[in-house]
């Protein structure tokens, strides 16, 4: 088990926690700028962030961890599923609330943006550890 979690669970949670982190106090900034004191959308917009966070690590995780030999085979494999399980979450949520007019077009900019970043992180990583490994 300890295996398990220095290799698969550590990074992705560290992670998680370090996202929610920044873009909470991103936020609160934001906020803080305009003259906001309290968060408009309470608690739920706290929930809201952690759930897809947590959905943005689960498709890092599956980009480091995934044996497909296609990388970009592999990002669309990962990108597809999570982008439409974001959009669930956005669905649902319009379910018990009422959204903004472009909810679902701001949440795929910027799941897709992030994504893409992510993307981006993961290869570069990986090609400095297969040049690593050469030498």
């Amino acid at each position: 088990m300890k295996n398990a979690w220095e290799k698969y669970l550590r990074g992705p949670l560290f992670l998680y926690f370090e996202i929610y982190f920044a873009a909470t106090i991103l936020n609160s900034l934001i906020y803080l700028g305009k003259g906001v004191f309290e968060d408009p959308s309470g608690n739920w917009h706290e929930l809201d962030r952690a759930v897809l966070v947590a959905i943005a690590v689960v498709a890092y995780a599956l980009i480091k961890y995934v044996k497909i030999n296609n990388f970009f085979l592999k990002v669309v494999t990962v990108y597809v599923p999570t982008l439409l399980l974001v959009m669930l979450y956005v669905f649902l949520r319009g379910l018990t609330a009422e959204l903004a007019g472009t909810a679902y077009r701001d949440v795929f900019i910027n799941y897709t943006a992030g994504f893409i970043f992510v993307t981006i992180v993961v290869l570069v990583a990986t090609i400095i550890r297969k040049k690593v490994k050469k030498d």
